[in-house]
């Protein structure tokens, strides 16, 4: 223990400070003393905080402290997270569960549909937009009105039901709150121009009569909208290839920016022509006379400059335009606007054993909106007289969808400008329930029933593709224009622009873009119904104690519906997905019990042997029914020794939209396409094989994007998940003379251990996995190829990617406490470090397959870790807290020799510190702070493997605002 203490140290990993340590004892300062209470991971009244599983606390006053300025922040912060990746605001132009502007949880590096979200211990439904809806929306939080967290890293599913597979999270509201709070807190990055602020102001008010109490908030939260152009590392993305092979303008002789791509080159382009092979004049440093690109000159009719084509290397230069300055206006955090409205009630009938009739209803509403960049490829069909006249002869090839079967002439790729996604999610809650004294003395119940509504409105902007068809069939109009050939029957067509520089360079009539880019909404609700009934209390008694218990019995029933906007079911939005209705619904009914006997007390050897067990009976309308069990142990040797352990099994049943959601077309880049260059030095030599037979070239390059399909799984017989979840844990609390303070320190052990796994593995995942193969498995389309193939017209992929039962997923890892307390000067010290080590992190999709461990690749670090120190005296708190990332690189996973690997692909560690002071007197308290006082930037990789921002991995544990100033004012009345 001492060498464990001692390592710790020395590594700097460090973590927040907390009312309560992390191995769930009562703080010894008095702030976390309560009695009769439920802990988290049981739901047992107890009075103290000793429990069999590992759990965390975090107080209001420690998110204020650390400069959090709302709840979302303070649980994906990386002391909660253990570092593992969580979907935020960065994320808003990618597909994710919720829809654009969802922030969600998921704990021991699972998704969050593998972790339970209460409220007060009352689930907290799922909500968001889109049709994958299926975990809870942190941005639905009471903020103002929460008085802790407490997380539960373990598996509780025979407690609690279905989901809470990798932990728990129950945000605990004040209780019997009194008087008035007026509180407010902005947060402002002082790297970013101004941009990327918040800002939270809250009213929070409770009274309480003889028999009665009643409390709320009312909040409001603003997010400032971060583009790229606000953070020097996202001004300029490039390939950052480590030999030097960056795509070089030779123009400007300056390696290019892809600000649109996380790719790198193989990104947008724009202000540029496609032909067939045409005459013109080579470009800067290209050689030969015939191409099929070309960058426009000062018109398109003289002056055509080639740079790609025909007649050897020479016209094979990417001196192609990839950047505008309106690409700068892309949001790298999306803004938001949230209201949230929370109340709570109770009235004593002094009847029904003394009960309490009490209820609680939040309302919460969230407006967030994403700004892009779209490029366009606008088609021009052959003898469009459209084209110019020295182009009426190219030929480039067949119709790619926009020319009702000619073939095109000229492809003209622009760059259109800025796009807008808008989402509005409007969320309530409603629980009404009695609890009070039961028949049986000493025995308590509690029945309620509560009712969850999330109703969405999502908008993005379009083109539409039969208005772009309608457009692009001209005939003249008689006054040197054009109008469209279907203009009788159809009023209200505009004609598409003539092919001209300032068409290509972007400059469109405005009467033509309203036509043809439109906005496209669509609808999600999601509605969940629970009534549930638990009574709890002393069994019988044993020579070391009561054995107490819990029993009760819960049904839900939960239902989607996402009617995506019309256009988007038809397939009529163009170059972009397609999207079905997902409409289904399920419910289930439960029993279940849970019993904690002390079996042995005050012997030699043994002061206390603490035995907890529940067990959990499962009927779902979907898939069947389940037994789930959990098996605690306490054991203490002595008084400063406690060695505790849980062994249990959690189950996941599927989703709605795993299971319903509708048949959904996607397009991915052309890059992801494991067969582009596959002949470079280097390659996989089972990746060079297979695509070798596929009658591909070694210098292969797609010019297709990659479709993929999504689809629930209800129809293939999508079962539930099942896992088994181990921990092992010793917590040691030495004595000490009272002049050395006071020392904890904890150490946990994990293992979860997920089959039937219901995910999606993502189609870049599957094409590497399907290419690097083996070649006997690639020819037998087995493994991860059976989701694979390939179009042989056009060398196309289309990849599978719905819903599937995986085989195994694991995770096994240390969680490492020191909490340390002493009374220094006139006031007292506190010293929290707390570290993640993750051992493994795998997974693989079919039975047959080996496992893969990605613990310690990029986006996923072996270690974390978080440490602050804190000292309060009189009115006085001050505080400088660091948060930790472990370096990571995927060079193995890659079979990259790192030295010579032409990819950049590590990172080093990551270090964040904040620092922050509080004055508290008179009824209000101050409270001022700097995140990221260092102004550390996220590190860099190269283009091609992960997704990125600017030139930095996409990481919720990486900070992109840069150095941020906080300022947090309550005041009580």
């Amino acid at each position: 223990m001492a060498a464990s203490i001692s390592v710790l140290a020395a590594s700097g990993a460090l973590a927040q400070d907390a009312a309560v340590v992390q191995d769930g004892t009562a703080a010894q300062d008095g702030s976390a003393q309560v009695e009769d209470i439920v802990v988290i991971g049981s739901r047992i009244r107890r009075d103290n905080y000793n429990a069999p599983s590992p759990t965390q606390v975090v107080t209001r006053e420690e998110a204020t402290l650390q400069g959090f300025a709302s709840t979302t922040e303070a649980l994906q912060s990386t002391a909660v997270t253990g570092g593992t990746s969580q979907i935020n605001n960065a994320y808003g132009g990618y597909v994710t569960d919720g829809g654009p502007g969802a922030n969600t949880i998921g704990l021991r590096g699972m998704s969050p549909s593998r972790t339970l979200v209460l409220l007060n211990g009352r689930r907290v439904s799922p909500a968001g937009s889109r049709g994958s809806v299926g975990a809870a929306d942190l941005n639905v939080l009471p903020t103002a009105m929460i008085d802790r967290v407490e997380v539960l890293r373990d598996g509780a599913s025979s407690v609690y039901g279905s989901d809470a597979v990798a932990g728990v999270v129950n945000i605990q509201t004040r209780q019997n709150f009194e008087g008035l709070v007026f509180e407010g807190q902005r947060n402002e990055p002082l790297e970013a121009n101004g941009a990327g602020g918040s800002t939270r102001l809250s009213l929070t008010a409770g009274v309480r009569g003889d028999r009665w109490r009643a409390a709320g908030s009312i909040e409001r939260y603003e997010r400032d909208e971060l583009t790229l152009r606000d953070r020097e590392f996202t001004r300029c993305q490039t390939d950052g290839f480590r030999n030097g092979q960056d795509y070089i303008d030779p123009l400007t002789g300056q390696s290019k920016c892809y600000p649109v791509t996380t790719t790198g080159s193989n990104g947008v382009t724009i202000n540029t022509i496609a032909t067939g092979a045409t005459t013109g004049v080579a470009a800067p440093g290209a050689t030969g006379t015939t191409f099929n690109r070309w960058r426009p000159n000062s018109a398109v009719t003289t002056g055509l400059v080639g740079f790609e084509g025909v007649g050897g290397p020479g016209n094979d230069l990417n001196v192609r335009d990839t950047f505008e300055d309106r690409m700068l206006n892309e949001s790298l955090i999306s803004p938001v606007e949230i209201t949230t409205l929370y109340g709570e009630a109770g009235y004593q009938l002094n009847a029904l054993g003394n009960a309490e009739i009490y209820g609680e209803a939040l309302f919460n509403q969230r407006k967030s909106s994403q700004t892009g960049y779209r490029q366009l490829a606008l088609d021009y069909a052959v003898g469009s007289p459209l084209i110019p006249a020295n182009l009426q002869g190219s030929v480039a090839f067949g119709d790619q969808g926009l020319n009702q079967g000619q073939d095109v002439g000229v492809r003209a790729f622009i760059g259109y400008g800025n796009d807008h996604s808008e989402q509005e999610v409007d969320f309530g809650r409603y629980v009404a329930g009695i609890k009070g004294d039961f028949f049986v003395p000493e025995w308590r119940y509690d029945a309620y029933v509560s009712y969850s509504r999330s109703k969405s409105t999502y908008t993005s902007e379009q083109f539409l593709t039969d208005n772009l068809i309608a457009s692009l069939d001209v005939v003249s109009d008689g006054a040197g224009g054009f109008q469209c050939a279907t203009l009788a029957s159809n009023p209200g067509c505009v004609a598409a622009p003539a092919l001209t520089t300032q068409t290509i360079g972007g400059v469109l009539p405005q009467d033509w873009k309203d036509y043809v880019f439109r906005p496209v909404t669509g609808t999600t609700e999601f509605i969940e119904k629970v009534a549930s009934i638990g009574i709890d209390g002393p069994l019988f008694s044993l020579p070391a104690g009561r054995v107490m218990g819990f029993f009760g019995a819960e049904w839900r029933e939960s239902e989607i519906d996402d009617t995506p906007g019309l256009d988007s079911q038809l397939g009529n939005t163009y170059n972009y997905s397609t999207s079905a209705i997902t409409r289904g619904s399920d419910s289930v009914k439960e029993v279940f019990g849970e019993i904690e006997a002390p079996l042995l007390v005050d012997l030699p050897g043994v002061r206390e042997l603490t035995l907890n067990g529940s067990a959990r009976y499962t009927d779902y309308d979907s898939y069947g029914d389940d037994t789930t069990y959990k098996v605690g142990l306490v054991y203490r040797p002595i008084d400063w020794i406690t060695v505790r352990g849980t062994y249990g099994t959690s189950y996941r049943a599927p989703a709605l939209f795993e299971q319903f959601v509708g048949a959904t077309s996607g397009f991915q880049s052309n890059s992801i396409d494991r067969c582009n260059d596959y002949g470079a030095p280097g390659v996989n030599p089972n990746r060079v094989a297979n695509c070798a037979s596929e009658g591909l070239a070694g210098d292969f390059q797609s010019t297709n994007s990659v479709r993929v399909i999504t689809a629930g799984g209800a129809e293939a017989g999508l079962s539930a998940e099942t896992s088994t979840n181990m921990t092992l844990g010793l917590v040691v609390r030495p004595p000490m003379p009272s002049s050395w303070g006071d020392l904890a320190f904890a150490v946990d052990y994990y293992e979860i251990e997920v089959e039937n796994g219901v995910s999606r593995t993502g189609a870049g995942e599957i094409l590497t996995r399907c290419y690097d193969s083996n070649p006997e498995d690639f020819a037998a389309d087995a493994g991860f190829c059976r989701l694979v193939s390939r179009d042989p017209a056009d060398n196309s992929l289309t990849v599978s990617d719905s819903y599937v039962n995986l085989a195994t997923d694991n995770v096994k890892g240390l969680d490492y406490t020191v909490r340390y307390r002493k009374d220094v000067g006139p006031g007292t010290a506190l010293l929290n470090l707390a570290i993640t080590q993750y051992t493994e992190i795998s997974n693989k999709l079919f039975e047959e397959d080996p496992l893969v461990d990605y613990t310690g690749m990029v986006n996923n670090p072996e270690f974390t870790g978080t440490a602050d120190v804190s000292y309060a005296w009189d009115q006085w708190r001050v505080r400088y807290g660091v948060e930790w990332i472990q370096g990571t690189d995927s060079y193995a996973y890659y079979e990259e020799d790192p030295v010579t690997s032409d990819y950049d692909l590590a990172v080093d560690d990551y270090w964040l510190h904040n620092a922050s002071v509080q004055y508290s007197a008179d009824g209000w308290t101050a409270t001022l702070g700097v995140r990221n006082l260092f102004n550390e930037n996220p590190p860099t990789i190269s283009a091609g493997v992960y997704n990125r921002v600017g030139n930095a991995p996409l990481y919720s544990g990486y900070d992109y605002l840069g150095r941020t100033a906080f300022v947090n004012l309550t005041k009580s009345f």
